[in-house]
């Protein structure tokens, strides 16, 4: 057998382990509330000029060393929409940092080692991370504070340990070109397990994402990246007998044959890769800083900035105290969004496997203009106002019944910059009502055919990799 081929059945057995061989997953929930009660955590909202080691200008808000990131002020001009040029603050942040998990296997069982972490913006404070999750001026002692746990492991991880590695992007609207290494090591020796670390398997990550706000944007973005492999219809019959004999889990198997198939679907991936590649040739995005204290249809107060309608989202300031942290005082930006938001997959059985319906969209903050994303996608807006028939798929998606409803839970966007932000994460299985014809910009896509791209840079946003995440086989 293949190493390939090995790792991606150690994936998929992990996968359809919803108990691991340490703590029940029922258990996992109690585990993480002892955590929360064990440390001490104040969020106190203040101004700008009250931001130790952070330099507010007319230019943008920066920290004092250089590093870490800035709040700074944007011009946006394109052709995509209806709106062709605006203003706004963005993230600046183009450190590279670590997700990255360590995995091993117990009882022949991969397992990963998370991290109950908690960041300033997380809704309820500690949530599931993974082993490492750290930027650059983070992991460089910048904030002369501890080198994060386990850092070692990544640094020296050999070749052969390594089974993920890859460059993904965060929220396009939000950060501005920003991406992390998403990475996963496997070892064999024994490793120390300190007090906020927990083994779990695969499987019992994605019932915990059945949960809201339990399982954070971090460990999700690296877990979308793993690879289950393409099989023949004749393997794929094998893992259906093998995996659900003693059950008649229908919508569990269909999601299994999109993952895993590499025949039948709608369209090729040469054919995918054209799509976008049109899609990249005739839209531009041309976005240039300016000064923060410029931005049109912006105002800047003392304590935030803020949308003269009130919309989108805000740049606010936090001080920050958390007793087990690599520092355990600081202050900081963050961003506020004016409301929740809504992710959705709709899918539709063609040629007997499920396909997604995958949207191309263009966000400022994009590292190469365009990348996939959910069906249904509201971020910056209030999905709740929007007018019937201007976004495509949004009322089928709000109005389907609870049978077509495979998934939907609140997840957290990642909280060391967003603050108290979570967005409403749904998968729907159409029926017959959903034509195969789409709008101009979406395209029908098998997980199969997602998982490939997964395996290269900024192809599928953030949004869309959460989604995946959460798809389970059981």
């Amino acid at each position: 057998m293949s190493d390939i081929v090995h790792d991606s059945y150690s994936f998929l057995k992990s996968a359809f382990a919803v108990e691991g061989s340490f703590l029940p997953t029922k258990d996992v929930i109690k585990w993480l509330q002892k955590q929360n009660e064990e440390v001490y955590v104040n969020i106190r909202k203040t101004n700008f000029d009250e931001l130790s080691n952070w330099i507010i200008d007319c230019n943008n808000i920066r920290h004092e060393s250089g590093k870490f990131f800035s709040i700074d002020g944007i011009n946006i001009k394109t052709n995509w929409g209806t709106i062709c040029e605006w203003e706004q603050p963005i993230i600046n942040q183009p450190e590279i940092g670590y997700l990255g998990f360590i995995s091993k296997e117990f009882n022949g069982v991969l397992h990963f080692l998370m991290q109950a972490k908690i960041e300033p913006g997380n809704v309820n404070y500690v949530q599931l991370s993974p082993t490492l999750q750290a930027t650059r001026s983070n992991y460089s002692q910048v904030h002369n504070g501890k080198k994060p746990l386990y850092l070692e492991y990544f640094q020296n991880a050999k070749p052969n340990q390594i089974l993920l590695d890859q460059l993904q992007s965060e929220q396009g609207a939000r950060f501005l070109r920003k991406r992390n290494r998403n990475i996963i090591i496997k070892v064999d020796e024994d490793l120390p397990l300190h007090k906020n670390f927990i083994w779990l398997t695969l499987g019992q990550l994605k019932q915990l994402m059945l949960h809201n706000n339990l399982v954070n944007m971090d460990t999700r973005t690296v877990i979308s990246g793993i690879p289950f492999g393409s099989f023949e219809p004749e393997v794929i019959d094998f893992y259906n007998y093998l995996y659900y004999k003693n059950n008649t889990n229908e919508i569990s198997q269909a999601l299994l044959k999109s993952t895993l198939i590499n025949k039948g679907s709608l369209h090729s991936i040469e054919n995918i890769i054209t799509f976008l590649t049109q899609k990249k040739s005739i839209y531009d995005l041309d976005v240039n800083k300016i000064q923060i204290n410029k931005l049109k249809n912006w105002i800047v107060r003392e304590n935030e900035i803020v949308h003269v309608d009130n919309k989108f989202f805000k740049i606010i300031a936090v001080d920050v105290e958390i007793g087990n942290r690599e520092v355990v005082n600081w202050s900081q930006p963050m961003v506020e969004p004016a409301q929740e938001g809504l992710c959705a997959f709709v899918c539709k059985e063609i040629n007997g496997i499920l396909h997604f319906a995958v949207q191309t969209k263009l966000e400022c903050g994009n590292h190469d203009i365009i990348e996939f994303a959910p069906t249904v996608q509201c971020l910056t807006g209030n999905y709740k106002l929007t007018k019937r028939g201007d976004l495509p798929f949004l009322e089928y998606v709000l109005n389907a019944n609870k049978d077509q409803i495979i998934f939907d839970t609140l997840q957290s966007e990642e909280g060391g910059r967003f603050y108290k932000e979570q967005n409403r994460n749904m998968i729907i299985i159409g029926k017959e009502d959903i034509p195969l014809e789409l709008p101009d910009n979406y395209i029908w896509m098998t997980l199969n055919q997602l998982s490939t791209f997964l395996k290269f840079n900024n192809y599928l946003n953030i949004q869309a990799r959460s989604l995946i995440a959460a798809i389970s086989f059981v």
